[in-house]
């Protein structure tokens, strides 16, 4: 399939270190599509990102892939503290939890879909380095949040989903809180250390770790995001730790 691009260059970019080996997805967050898109154009404002996909499916191109777009800005998602010189970001246009959050239309998401695919035609991108804006940087960004479809998208081929049984569930007991000390603390920081967030593993619920826990939610457990880690989000970390840790086995085979 041949994706078809609106051109709208921007000059936010320099040189990358290397190959992009992640994706990040963001939501505009802005009340329009042309206002994003003059924003990431904007010399001025020094943001950009390689894509936007418009709520009609409207593809555009703003940086080339070989460049280093200014999308992510601080964060760190497995060890990687300059995500932008790692990653391709996709902007995905939606108001934005300020402006009016919303679903993304099916079709939407068929050209987000697409386009991975297409990118990941030309990059070696692992699965647990698909992710959100959010991930990366838990303290600062919501998008693209909640109501994205990672679900489907995963069920496409991009990225990690894992919905646990209920007895796996129950058999964790009772939740994690903020403010909780001791070895569940230790083994959840740990565990979405693991994963990709940049939360050090240590035995306090603290702050932090909080925010790691609600991006965490965000993107894979969305039905509940709220920050505290009950037995289904901690049974949703171990499945996708394990599935990670299984993709990456199939990769080198």
């Amino acid at each position: 399939m041949t994706l078809q691009f609106q051109t709208a260059p921007s000059p936010n970019f320099d040189a990358r270190r290397g190959p992009p080996d992640m994706l990040v997805l963001h939501y505009t967050g802005m009340q329009t599509a042309e206002e994003a898109i003059a924003r990431l154009c904007d010399a001025e404002a020094r943001v950009s990102a390689h894509y936007v996909v418009d709520e009609d499916g409207t593809l555009y191109a703003l940086v080339p892939e070989e460049r280093r777009a200014w999308h992510a800005g601080k964060g760190v998602w497995q060890g990687e503290t300059d995500c932008n010189a790692a990653s391709i970001g996709i902007e995905i246009v939606n108001p934005g939890h300020e402006w009016g959050y919303r679903d993304f239309p099916d079709v939407q998401i068929d050209a987000v879909i697409a386009l991975i695919a297409d990118i990941r035609s030309r990059w070696t991108i692992p699965d647990d380095r698909i992710i959100g804006h959010s991930d990366l940087a838990p303290d600062r960004k919501e998008d693209p949040g909640e109501r994205f479809p990672w679900k489907r998208l995963a069920g496409e081929g991009h990225g990690l989903w894992f919905e646990p049984a209920p007895e796996r569930v129950a058999a964790l007991g009772e939740p994690l809180r903020p403010g909780d000390a001791g070895l569940g603390a230790t083994v959840l920081s740990a565990g979405l250390h693991k994963l990709g967030y940049g939360v050090e593993p240590r035995g306090e619920f603290d702050e932090p770790l909080r925010l790691a826990v609600t991006a965490f939610q965000r993107h894979w457990r969305p039905g509940r995001v709220d920050g505290v880690a009950d037995g289904e989000t901690r049974a949703r970390l171990v499945g996708l730790l394990q599935l990670a840790r299984l993709t990456a086995v199939d990769g080198m085979a």
